[in-house]
């Protein structure tokens, strides 16, 4: 069965190709595929002409016509509750829900599976309720990762998605612009209303030579992360080509486009070929590779760009997959690097623990069948040795379909005799679901895509290390960091390289996990719950909320939205908003002491948990600020990053960076986000001071707050000696978010419409 409409899809590209051909014309040059993508989902077409390209990308603002929606069970708590309250009965655009973040791993896939069903059940009698009414698609848990089933059933060449993870993308494997955004983002579209984002820029890939041997494509992005580091891709599409796309699979380029997201990527895609037809004739759609055949040259770059990339990509990067090796990145973030060759003297030299505690293989990046199969071939070279692993292997496949295939093919009988634990078919340890008594300082190997400290097991002491399936399956066999598996023996035995399958011979299909909507019902929450909430609006700021601001916490090194609003056991409320609230910068390093997730209360002079004196501030109407590193706000798609300060009274964040989807729900919650115009006055911003911000022009008439366009900001910063500086900021609101501003949120603005 297909779970896609066969006119729909004939009529999208027909729509498509014509657009395409309208706006080639217009512009009168060449097109990359991420214009003909972005530029064919934008009615507004005048905004397209036909000057350099810098006036339109990373510039211009676009209002693009959403084709998808999908959502994973902790973000579409919050976005659901956020659109009940637009008053619309129904979504405006075909949108789905899968249950795969609150399954905690332990015990094993089938008891981790009914404990879920049971500690979470009425969230998950929420969702599927909701989704019923509203006309969305219900995955239910167990039926597998989001990513995985969005691959296996929903992916369209062409056709743009966003979702609310940050790891989205992975459709972009599929030639499918698939971007990460947060719940309000998803709320909008929802509602029927176009998604405002800007042109990205466009960053080539040159895919030189063939991968072989022990390389993966998990080392093409390992590599690409060491070159861009984690915020190298912001504001930018990564849009792969050449000759060595024949050698990766359209599974092995959802890898590739999936963790795009930790080097700041908007998106990636790669072009439809031979590789994309044989995925959606493997799994049940046909007819879209029949359709997307016939319009093969517009799911493409015009050949000119091919020809001279340097003319048409804003950068380019050349890789040659011949010469490449396989790659281990870590700990603590994805852009430190090496080959596996140098991992050893490296890890010695920085004191890194060598004996590994765990090894994981799974995830949304890296769970696929050709996936499996490598990871197989290793376990089986091994099982035929009379070798065990010494370290816990925790494998995670990433669907049903998948678990399915390869205990039929029998793989699951070989990863348990050498001593591996098969996993439920959800996150679990790559998002922090993993219920495990691991304290100290410790290493892990995985092949999953993100790595921060205390994201896997709540341990700041792990040090959390990635690379490819096939390279952690062979080092649990070892049981060390420093063991090379394509040069060193075990008891005399010299792994070969894995030989994996691409496709099997025939995907085990099942609908099982699927409820579709019937549009009836009542939407069920408990009035009592600490689990759901209902959403109270965000009022539209007045005068004086921008005078004398506190400083809450001032942030050192890295802020992602793990140390805002951690994941773990905070999964369990994501529905409620008060009480997940206590999460607030638990994980945030306090750069006046050192100390994590404590500051000082300005009222009491007391050292007190960051929330707790956020709910102090809020009590005594005082409002506060955030004072923001590089990159604030990098790794997930979480709006609680954002909801959670503003429900807490933040005023504004100032930040030296923010990743893309961060800045996006400050925005969306009526924070004010501001970019230091000089990252040396993150310096002057001290424990004590008190900032104002009284140059935000007055809307005529209403007396609320608004912004102008393009126009700097300046902090005043009251010092404890009573002395004044002024720090110039600048914004970067669009006219469409600054109406958000002014409404007091993205949502109040969309009611208001």
């Amino acid at each position: 069965m297909s779970f896609l409409d066969k006119k729909e899809i004939e009529l999208f590209y027909q729509n498509y190709s014509r657009a395409v051909q309208r706006c080639r014309s217009k512009l009168g040059h060449p097109l990359t595929f991420t214009e003909k993508i972005f530029f064919a989902h934008a009615p507004d077409l005048a905004v397209v002409h036909s000057e350099q390209k810098s006036a339109i990308r990373g510039t211009t603002d676009l209002l693009l016509h959403v084709d998808r929606i999908a959502m994973q069970d902790a973000t579409a708590q919050m976005a659901i509750l956020q659109f009940m309250n637009t008053g619309r009965s129904a979504v405006a655009v075909p949108t789905t829900v899968h249950c795969d973040h609150l399954i905690q791993a332990f015990a094993g896939a089938d008891q981790d599976l009914r404990d879920a069903q049971v500690e979470n059940h009425e969230v998950y009698q929420f969702l599927k309720s909701a989704a019923n009414k509203y006309g969305m698609g219900f995955w239910k848990p167990g039926s597998g990762i989001i990513h995985q089933v969005i691959l296996e059933n929903y992916a369209v060449p062409g056709q743009l998605m966003i979702g609310t993870d940050s790891h989205t993308p992975n459709a972009g494997g599929l030639a499918m612009a698939a971007i990460g955004v947060g719940g309000t983002d998803a709320v909008d579209v929802m509602a029927g209303e176009r998604w405002p984002g800007k042109m990205p820029k466009i960053i080539g890939v040159h895919l030189k030579g063939s991968l072989s041997g022990w390389t993966a494509p998990k080392d093409i992005i390992l590599t690409l992360a060491e070159l861009l580091t984690v915020k190298g891709g912001t504001g930018c599409v990564i849009e792969y080509f050449g000759e060595g796309l024949a050698s990766i699979s359209a599974t092995g380029r959802a890898t590739i486009a999936n963790m795009g997201a930790e080097v700041g990527a908007t998106t990636s895609v790669f072009p439809y070929d031979e590789k994309t037809d044989l995925y959606l004739r493997a799994t049940q759609r046909e007819f879209v590779a029949e359709f997307a055949d016939s319009f093969k040259q517009d799911l493409q770059a015009d050949e000119e760009v091919y020809q001279n990339p340097l003319r048409y990509f804003d950068e380019l990067i050349v890789l040659d997959l011949s010469s490449l090796q396989p790659q281990i990145v870590g700990p603590h973030t994805p852009d430190l690097g090496r080959d596996i060759h140098a991992l050893a003297k490296e890890a010695r030299e920085q004191g890194w623990p060598l004996e590994l505690s765990s090894c994981l293989i799974g995830s949304c990046t890296n769970s696929s069948y050709e996936d499996l199969s490598k990871a197989y071939d290793i376990a089986m070279q091994a099982y035929e040795q009379g070798m065990k692993v010494k370290v816990p292997l925790l494998i995670t496949p990433g669907s049903n379909q998948i678990y399915q295939t390869i205990q039929k093919e029998g793989w699951l009988n070989i990863f348990e005799a050498v001593g591996g634990k098969v996993l439920a078919n959800a996150c679990g340890p790559c998002i922090g679901q993993w219920k495990r008594e691991q304290s100290g300082k410790n290493s892990i190997l995985s092949s999953f895509n993100r790595n921060f400290k205390k994201r896997n097991d709540g341990n700041p002491e792990t040090h959390s290390f990635i690379g490819s399936p096939e390279i952690v399956t062979a080092l649990a066999f070892s049981g060390r960091l420093d063991f090379n598996p394509l040069a060193d023996e075990l008891d005399g035995f010299l792994f070969s390289a894995p030989q994996g399958r691409e496709l099997p011979e025939r995907f085990a299909f099942s609908s099982d996990g699927y409820l579709a909507p019937h549009r009836e019902g009542s939407i069920l929450i408990n009035p009592n719950s600490e689990r759901l909430a209902l959403m109270e609006p965000f009022t539209s700021w007045q005068q004086n909320d921008f005078k004398k601001m506190f400083v809450l916490v001032k942030a050192k090194g890295k802020c992602t939205t793990d140390h805002i609003s951690p994941a773990g056991k905070w999964l369990a409320y994501r529905g409620h908003l008060d009480r997940i609230s206590d999460n607030l910068f638990s994980g945030a390093v306090n750069a006046f002491s050192d100390s994590v997730g404590k500051g000082k209360n300005q009222l009491t002079g007391r050292i007190q948990d960051f929330s707790q004196i956020a709910r102090e501030y809020k009590v005594q109407k005082r409002g506060w600020i955030v004072v923001g590193d590089e990159n604030y706000g990098e790794g997930s798609s979480r709006e609680h990053a954002a909801m959670e300060p503003r429900y807490l009274g933040c005023r504004a964040v100032i930040a030296k960076s923010f990743a893309r989807i961060a800045e996006t729900n400050l925005k969306r919650q009526g924070i004010l986000p501001l970019w230091f115009v000089d990252k040396a006055d993150y310096e002057k911003i001290l424990e004590d001071d008190l900032i104002t911000i009284d140059d935000i022009p007055l809307e005529a008439g209403n007396g609320l707050y608004s912004l102008k366009l393009g126009n700097d900001i300046y902090l005043h910063v009251q010092h404890v000696d009573g002395s004044i500086e002024a720090i110039p900021c600048r914004h970067t609101f669009s006219a469409e978010e600054r109406a958000w501003f002014t409404a007091g949120s993205a949502l109040e603005y969309l009611k208001q419409k």
